[in-house]
This record gives C-alpha cells, sequence and structure tokens, in this order.
C-alpha cells in the first residue's frame, strides 16, 4: 500500500527529515524453517516483511496487514523475538525520505495464503536458510533469525 494518508501529512510538514516511526516486522518461516525476506522495487538489500503502526492501529493488526499486502499470506503472530530501534535503525529511502524505526518484530506461522505481492511492493519473494540470508536494510542481530535453543527468547536492541 502506498504510503498513509497520516504519513503523508506528515512529510508534507517534514518534508524528506527524520521521522520517528512505530512499526512491526514478522519472521516468517516456512515448512523447511527458512526465512521470509522481500525485495522491494528500486532497492538492492533485502528485508523481512514489515511497515508502520497507523494511528489507532494495534502493533498485531499492523503486523497481519503488513504482511498480507506484501506478500499475500496470511500469518498469526506467535511470540514477540525482538524490540529494537535508536540511530543504528535509521533509513533513508531512495527518494531521500528519512526515517529512524522502532520495531517489534513478531515470529509467526502462516494460516493460509498464496506468496505474491498484493500491493506491487515487493519486488521480490524469496525464503532463505538462516546461514544464507543476504544483507538486508535493517540490521537486526543474527541471533534473531537463530532457532537454537540456547539463544535468548527475545533479543533487545
Amino acid at each position: 500500500m502506498p504510503m498513509s494518508e497520516y504519513y503523508r501529512e506528515l512529510r508534507g510538514k517534514a518534508g524528506n527529515g527524520l521521522l520517528m516511526m512505530p512499526s512491526v516486522a514478522a519472521v516468517i518461516r516456512d515448512e523447511q524453517g527458512r526465512i521470509l525476506l522481500i525485495r522491494k522495487k528500486d532497492e538492492t538489500l533485502w528485508g523481512l516483511p514489515a511497515g508502520a503502526i497507523e494511528p489507532g492501529e494495534t502493533p498485531s493488526r499492523a503486523l497481519r496487514r503488513e504482511v498480507f499486502e506484501e506478500t499475500g499470506l496470511m500469518v498469526t503472530p506467535e511470540q514477540v523475538s525482538g524490540v529494537f530501534g535508536g540511530e543504528k535503525y535509521r533509513y533513508e529511502y531512495g527518494n531521500s525520505d528519512q526515517v529512524e524505526y522502532t520495531v517489534i518484530v513478531f515470529e509467526c506461522s502462516i494460516v493460509k495464503g498464496n506468496l505474491r505481492s498484493m500491493d506491487g511492493e515487493a519486488e521480490e519473494l524469496e525464503f532463505f536458510k538462516e546461514d544464507e540470508m543476504p544483507e538486508i536494510a535493517i540490521p537486526y542481530p543474527k541471533k534473531l533469525f537463530l532457532r537454537d535453543p540456547a539463544a535468548p527468547k527475545v533479543v533487545f536492541d
């Protein structure tokens, strides 16, 4: 989905300047345990299905909406796997819009759906093994993606 009216209005006031953005992201695994990443049009780096939380929207509802729009999959958030924010979660889009994300990352299970970009944002959708993941746009710690029983259940940064 294109930028919401709320964020369009903020951008109208801030221009390309830095916006703090509450957001959600999904770690979605297939039957083989591979992790779904998306690559958006005009971007070279991959990322998790993710997006902004809209006013009045709960994080879990935002997550389900964003995942469906970007991937065509309906998911259930199973648990919070990480919460991240701060300067290293700043990102500049190709149009020079700057954001600093505060991200709640959920481990999700697939309920149903066919893998495809519903809103046209994603150019590629692909599942990757934990040890074969490409560089991703947001610098989540590697331990977020590990299914190691010794790894912490929730990662904070």
